[in-house]
Formats: C-alpha cells, sequence, structure tokens
C-alpha cells in the first residue's frame, strides 16, 4: 500500500455544493467511459484506503481547532490545500460536507460508514452529507447497507440521470438502462436519504430532443427524488457523441429546440412534489427554480416565454446570457444591461441567423477555459 501522500481534494462538486468540504473516498471514475463527460478521462480510478481518508479528516479537525482558538491562516501548519479547504470551510460555517469523486459507492459500505461514523464525532454540528453516486452501483448496493449508511449521516445523493431514453442511454455508453435508474432512484428514497437527479437538457441533440424530453420524465416521475437538477450539455470539440453508430450521428441543438426540449420535459413531470433547480451558470434558464407541484405553471413558462421572444430578443439572451451581461429574461427589460450585448453583436457580427453557430463557439471556448483552470463544477 502506497504510503499516505497528504490532504487530497478531486476536481468536481456540484455547485449546491460550493460551501462544503470536499473530503476524497476515491480517485475519479470507476466507469469513465460516458462519451459526453471528459473530467477523468486518462485519469486511472483507485480507491483511497479508509486510514487516509480518516487522516484527512483529522487533518481538517486540527486546523480548525486551531482556527477556532485565533491562529491567523498564514500561520497554520500543514499542507496547502489542507489549510485552504480547513480555512473555507471554517468561514462558511462548517454546515455541510460533500464526499468525492465521482462515485462513492464503489467504496465498501461498512468502510464508507467508517468514514461517516468519523466525520460525525470530529464535526458533530455537521447537518449535511453527499456524494455522488452511479445508479448502477445504488442499484447493487443491499437496502439494509443504504439504510445503514443513512443512519452514519449520509443523507443526500446526487445523481446523473442524464436522460430516461433507452437508445440514448446506450448511444452515450452510461452503463445503465432506464429500469436501472429508476430502480436506484427509489432505494435512495427508501433509505431515507435525499436523492438530487440531474437532467442533462441537449443530450439527444436536434434528433432525439422530443423522446430525450419525455423519457426522463418517466423516470422522474417514477423516482419522484428530492431534486430535480437541469445542466445544459456542453462537450469538447470533436468529441463523437454517438460513438459505433451507423444511424446515429449527433447534431447540436439550437437554444430553441433547448428550450422546447426543457418545456416538454417540465410539461411532462407528474404526480411529484421535487424542487426544480437550474442552478449552474452555464444554463441557458436560471430562473428555472421552484418546487412541484404548486410551481409547475411558471417553471413551463420560462422557456415558452423564450420561444415568444422576437427573434432579434431571443438573440440578445442568448448572447446576454452567455456573456454575463443577462442572468434573466426579465433583464431584457434593462436598457443599461441589454445595450452592452447589442454592442458585442454589432463588434461581432452576430446576427439572429447565425447566434446559434457563434454562441456554440463561444461556450466550447469558455469551457476549454475552466478545464485549462482545474474548474469542472
Amino acid at each position: 500500500m502506497p504510503p499516505y501522500a497528504g490532504f487530497e481534494q478531486g476536481p468536481i462538486r456540484p455547485p449546491s455544493e460550493a460551501d462544503s468540504l470536499l473530503i476524497r473516498v476515491n480517485r475519479n471514475c470507476p466507469w469513465n467511459r460516458c462519451t459526453f463527460c471528459s473530467i477523468y478521462k486518462k485519469q486511472k480510478f483507485s480507491i483511497r484506503p479508509v486510514e487516509d481518508v480518516i487522516r484527512d479528516i483529522d487533518t481538517i479537525y486540527h486546523l480548525i481547532t486551531n482556527i477556532a482558538q485565533g491562529v491567523p491562516p498564514q500561520n497554520l501548519r500543514g499542507d496547502h490545500q489542507g489549510v485552504l479547504a480547513a480555512w473555507s470551510w471554517y468561514c462558511s460555517g462548517m454546515q455541510s460536507v460533500f464526499l468525492q469523486d465521482a462515485d462513492c459507492f464503489t467504496y465498501r459500505p461498512e468502510n464508507l460508514a467508517r468514514i461517516l461514523n468519523h466525520l460525525k464525532e470530529r464535526f458533530p454540528g455537521v447537518k449535511r452529507i453527499t456524494c455522488y453516486a452511479r445508479s448502477e452501483s445504488l442499484a447493487r448496493t443491499p437496502d439494509a447497507a443504504l439504510r445503514e449508511l443513512a443512519a452514519a449521516g449520509l443523507n443526500r445523493i446526487h445523481v446523473g440521470m442524464e436522460t430516461g431514453s433507452e437508445a440514448l442511454l446506450r448511444l452515450v455508453r452510461k452503463g445503465v438502462d432506464k429500469e436501472g435508474q429508476v430502480q436506484a432512484g427509489l432505494k435512495v428514497k427508501g433509505a431515507g436519504i435525499e436523492l438530487s437527479e440531474y437532467f442533462l437538457a441537449g443530450l439527444g441533440g436536434t434528433e432525439l430532443s422530443r423522446e430525450h424530453a419525455e423519457e426522463s420524465a418517466d423516470v422522474i416521475n417514477r423516482i419522484n427524488p428530492d431534486f430535480i437538477r437541469f445542466r445544459n450539455l456542453h462537450i469538447r470539440e470533436g468529441i463523437d457523441l454517438f460513438p459505433g453508430s451507423p444511424d446515429k450521428s449527433f447534431r447540436f441543438a439550437s437554444d430553441a429546440v433547448l428550450a422546447r426540449e426543457i418545456g416538454t420535459f417540465l410539461e411532462n413531470l407528474d404526480g411529484i412534489a421535487s424542487a426544480v433547480r437550474s442552478d449552474h451558470a452555464f444554463n441557458l434558464f436560471q430562473e428555472i427554480n421552484g418546487a412541484l407541484p404548486s410551481g409547475k405553471e411558471r417553471l413551463v413558462a420560462v422557456p415558452r416565454r423564450f420561444l415568444e421572444l422576437e427573434p432579434e430578443e431571443r438573440m440578445l439572451f442568448q448572447v446576454g446570457k452567455r456573456t454575463g451581461h443577462l442572468q434573466r429574461l426579465d433583464d431584457l427589460k434593462r436598457p443599461e444591461q441589454v445595450e452592452p450585448v447589442r454592442k458585442i453583436c454589432r463588434q461581432s457580427g452576430i446576427t439572429a441567423a447565425n447566434v446559434d453557430e457563434r454562441m456554440h463557439e463561444l461556450m466550447h471556448e469558455l469551457m476549454q477555459d475552466r478545464l485549462r483552470r482545474g474548474i469542472y463544477g
């Protein structure tokens, strides 16, 4: 067994875990074959020894103890990453912990329980401990083990459903079928653990957009997760999203197709009581934020309103949203925010006819910049 190499943190966490302490229990992704995900490509998966994870927790505990006694961050003893993690978490209020990397359920349940118990022992004030998990891993975890993990403090799991379409699941090599996703989600709910399911808007491109929306809504309706979270598809240039398919080729969805897809997905949600969040800066509609069933009409109205805009107004929102000048559709009513967007369009030659192509290029550049800077979440 390699010697302990010091405190570790992985590259990704959900935006909703921005204030969480990140504790790495494994490195990278055990599946690592999804065509749309480039985060862990060419990275080897490994499970960290329980003792190393325990030492990471103890490192943070001792650093926090010194901070609470008034030791300034520049005088804290420890590696830079551990000091930064401890200080950031202390300043955020120390309410939540996120276990990394891609799938904590590759860990033996009894070892994961040991880590959870140690976290609660060291930090009894923590209110939320969460992680990512693959549906395939959850589906094969015994119900009793899930209940034991819930009792040990694991109270939310983030699952990348991405799509409920059987065709798309195969095309993008997700490694699970529709029924496996439903089974996994119901197991999490049955264990009393909160569940966040992710819908990856745009994954079906142009051809499979409606199937993607309708079948994904069907999975969500059958699970009734606590949270439904939106992500917009962004992949590196040159990636073959449907490799090995002789009759299917991926064509990026325009923002109009994307809006119709999101609207169809929301319209087909029925009989559930979930919180809906569009909580990523790259999402087209960040104002999709509410609760079902009471807020359904307001949520559905967002993509509908975008589609009803005149072509120039729609273009201004597309450009303004991607350049950070506009956050919500209501910002189109604010001339001081819209005028800089008009200037960008004039200077860059962006028109209603070419805006989708130009925004695709811009999002590719933004994504590449984030990857270069090590920003994935």
